[in-house]
């Protein structure tokens, strides 16, 4: 027995010392070991950070989706694969008129539906017949994946695609081996012919196929090809760099944390993108995905941000009969607060017509947002401020606070008063992390001073990249933010006071 726990001892040893030697190249996750206490699964959990991938992505913040394709001409919202290419035909199409409306509204990203569930495919591949290639549009010779990301790059937008991994026009499909074949090479065609491509979206969507089975997909093969031909790219939903927030609505949790438990029990640390090979897929619609609880069960953690997706209308294709329906101005603004601000990234879908051109309504209602919130966020009320970090510390600028870090370190636990330049009045508190160090803010509140005492006016949990919360008019010039419990030192990467201005 002696020799066995002297043994398992040594193993688990060894194996912590290999992980934190590795963690300099993979520090987005961690083994949670059988001897860990709870403080230790906290104190790991609190030092996970995003790949550059993640992070760069994380920072666009807000980004376009654009469903477009044969169910743009059957009025549908998803196809049946058995659809006459001729009608496809966007007599119209514009694609700079697409790229410019989105850079207008702020947008950083657009991603096209290179390929729906009905398997038409908006590039002429040469693995099927399903495609604009046998279109009426252009006589067959146009190319609507090459027309966006030519627009998209003109107006400095990156590029993501979507290719629906369920195909319905495919005889392949369901024939497992063959069609994971077909549709590698369908990825490697986007990947490769189409220049630098931001983000590839997948969705879990799978149906038989006609020989009555379902396919199987390869996922991890996916994975490989992309990571060779876009090592930039970050993947979404059905891998491990990018998860579905849960809903449709664009709604994140108001405790969204970005790094959650995982089964690291087979990964293989030596290699480059060792997720790759044990993610699993799966939607995470839980409410409570990071907490302590959910990490003191956990045989690993990992860094998995959020990204939330809606439409601007109630479908995703474009539909005439939903030209009225089209969401306010008000309701985008409150699914912004509720995204960016929840600490997702906030992916819009904004349709193009059967003309191939976005609707002017949802171009004027999208620009109106970029309109509110250009002028709520152009004048951050607390820079010029002076910070002062407990009751029994010296004032120091706002500027400089942010670079000193040896001001929280070893707390957990902090109260920061902002005295202001003169009193003023906001309704918008803003506050990031500096997540390249990790999220590990759980629980703040703020307060203000009225002259005689502090009043709470506004709490939260999660901060992680962005929290952003609104509250009634507050008129003052102090305002306390008390950090109760954060994983380790917060480390605030920005603070903003701000007037909401529509």
């Amino acid at each position: 027995m002696k020799t066995r726990i002297l043994t398992a001892s040594l193993f688990l040893l060894t194996y912590t010392i290999v992980i934190l030697g590795q963690q300099t190249v993979n520090k987005n996750f961690i083994p949670v070991l059988p001897t860990d206490t709870k403080n230790e699964i906290i104190s790991k959990a609190a030092n996970i950070i995003p790949t550059q991938q993640q992070y760069d992505w994380q920072k666009m913040e807000y980004i376009a989706f654009l469903h477009f394709g044969i169910n743009t001409f059957t009025n549908r919202e998803w196809g049946e694969g058995n659809e006459d290419p001729k009608i496809f035909n966007p007599e119209k199409l514009d694609a700079e008129q697409w790229a410019k409306a989105l850079k207008d509204a702020g947008m950083k990203m657009a991603i096209l539906t290179a390929k729906h569930h009905d398997g038409f495919c908006l590039w002429p591949s040469k693995y099927t017949e399903h495609s604009v290639k046998n279109s009426t549009w252009k006589n067959g010779k146009g190319d609507v994946v090459g027309e966006f990301t030519d627009a998209c790059r003109k107006y400095g937008l990156k590029v993501g695609l979507y290719l629906s991994p369920w195909d319905r026009n495919n005889p392949l499909y369901g024939d497992s081996p063959k069609y994971n074949e077909f549709y590698l090479n369908q990825l490697r065609e986007l990947l490769t012919n189409y220049g630098e491509i931001s983000e590839v979206w997948f969705d879990g969507a799978c149906g038989e196929g006609p020989n009555g089975k379902k396919q199987i997909y390869d996922w991890q093969s996916y994975y490989k090809l992309i990571r060779e031909l876009q090592p930039k790219a970050v993947i979404f939903g059905m891998s491990p760099d990018l998860r579905w927030v849960g809903t449709e609505t664009g709604y994140g949790r108001e405790t969204e944390w970005s790094v959650i438990p995982i089964d690291l029990g087979n990964v293989n640390i030596d290699n480059q993108y060792p997720l790759d090979e044990i993610y699993s897929p799966h939607d995470y619609v839980d409410n409570d995905l990071g907490s302590r609880e959910k990490l003191y069960e956990s045989k690993g953690m990992f860094w998995y941000p959020a990204e939330a997706d809606v439409s601007i209308r109630p479908g995703w294709f474009y539909h005439k009969s939903q030209d009225d329906s089209v969401k306010s101005v008000e309701k985008l603004l409150d699914i912004y607060f509720s995204s960016v601000g929840r600490n997702c990234v906030l992916l819009l879908n904004i349709p193009p017509d059967q003309n191939g051109l976005l609707c002017q309504k949802d171009v004027d209602t999208i620009k109106a947002l970029k309109n509110i919130i250009d002028k709520t966020f152009n004048r951050n009320l607390a820079e010029g401020s002076k910070v002062v970090v407990d009751e029994d510390k010296s004032e120091i600028s706002y500027e400089s606070f942010f670079q000193k870090r040896e001001l929280l370190t070893g707390r957990e636990d902090i109260t920061l008063n902002f005295v202001l330049t003169a009193e003023i009045s906001f309704d918008v508190v803003m506050l990031q992390e500096d997540i390249m160090t990790g999220q590990r803010i759980e629980k703040f509140h703020l307060d203000y001073w009225n002259g005689e005492e502090w009043i709470k006016f506004t709490e939260g949990t999660t901060v992680g990249y962005k929290q952003l919360l609104r509250f009634s008019p507050v008129e003052t010039n102090k305002v306390r933010l008390v950090i109760e419990q954060s994983r380790a030192n917060p480390l605030l990467a920005n603070f903003g006071l701000f007037k909401l201005n529509k």
